[in-house]
């Protein structure tokens, strides 16, 4: 099982110092991945329709991850790094395909792109995209982004991409890079079946995880895929004791977790220090490395 760390961007001011510290930390811990979560534009949630539902408001911090990434990929030499998730349909997909194959590059080869549909639709008109195909477009622009790491010329028609016999160069060093996606409702967890690489789950290490677990293994095989070829994160919130999160990620183990994340936000944790204690905390508790 591959374990990783979620940066605690919300609670960190934006401060680069913490960038740093928080990456270094992360490889020389022994962890495997950094995770970084994304939004371009943080909005006031008052007096909206639809209204906004997400957790994030304009006082939340967010570093955009392709930058962050391309930074720590010249401080670190071994750790992953993973968008968990970017939200894909608000951007332009053959921008993505190039700031990815960079990343992917310039670390090379450690990139892994989750991405997702989001929730904030005033993000989505601010970056002059449309909100409500979103859930339709993003399984074109996954099709598009594999043929742009892989063929050095694509020439393809689709419905919402038109590329003219061009592509990227250089290539990345994976070819393709690992495609994950994140999804909490069925019909979306049906589409990471169908398309990704893995799966950003919420999953809890409790009766009703394991039976949500066979529900998508069963979705995947559905598609015609084995599951033993895709992916499973879950999440061991940094909260209660030590003991604690050992429990957590041990139960996560055993129900075949492939990957697993430590995310220390929302701990209630006073200071960058804090984080990175929590961190070493549980690498020395967890029977999972």
């Amino acid at each position: 099982m591959q374990i990783g760390v979620v940066y605690p961007q919300t609670e960190l001011r934006g401060d680069p110092e913490a960038v740093r510290r928080i990456g270094r930390a992360v490889e020389d811990l022994g962890f495997d991945h950094l995770l970084a979560y994304d939004h371009v534009l943080g909005a006031v949630h008052a007096d909206r329709t639809p209204p906004l539902t997400g957790p994030y408001t304009e006082r939340d911090p967010f570093h955009d991850p392709f930058v962050m990434f391309a930074y720590l990929a010249g401080i670190t030499e071994r750790i992953g790094l993973t968008t968990g998730v970017l939200v894909l349909p608000q951007r332009q997909t053959a921008l993505v395909a190039r700031q990815a194959a960079d990343v992917d590059l310039l670390s090379g080869g450690r990139l892994r792109l989750g991405v997702g549909v989001g929730w904030n639709h005033v993000e989505y008109e601010a970056l002059g995209m449309e909100w409500r195909d979103r859930a339709r477009r993003v399984e074109e622009q996954i099709e598009v982004l594999r043929l742009l790491w892989t063929t050095e010329v694509v020439d393809y028609t689709g419905r919402w991409h038109r590329i003219d016999r061009a592509g990227l160069n250089p290539l990345p060093v994976q070819r393709p890079i690992p495609l994950w996606m994140g999804a909490d409702e069925e019909v979306a967890v049906k589409r990471v079946a169908r398309l990704a690489d893995g799966w950003f789950s919420h999953l809890a290490p409790n009766d009703e995880g394991r039976a949500a677990l066979e529900r998508f293994r069963g979705y995947v095989r559905d598609a015609g895929r084995d599951p033993e070829t895709v992916g499973v994160e879950g999440r061991v919130a940094a909260t209660g004791t030590p003991d604690d999160w050992a429990r957590r990620a041990s139960a996560f183990r055993d129900m075949g977790m492939t990957h697993l994340e430590l995310r220390t936000a929302g701990s209630k944790l006073p200071d960058l220090d804090a984080h990175i204690e929590a961190m070493r905390r549980f690498r020395e508790v967890a029977p999972v490395f």
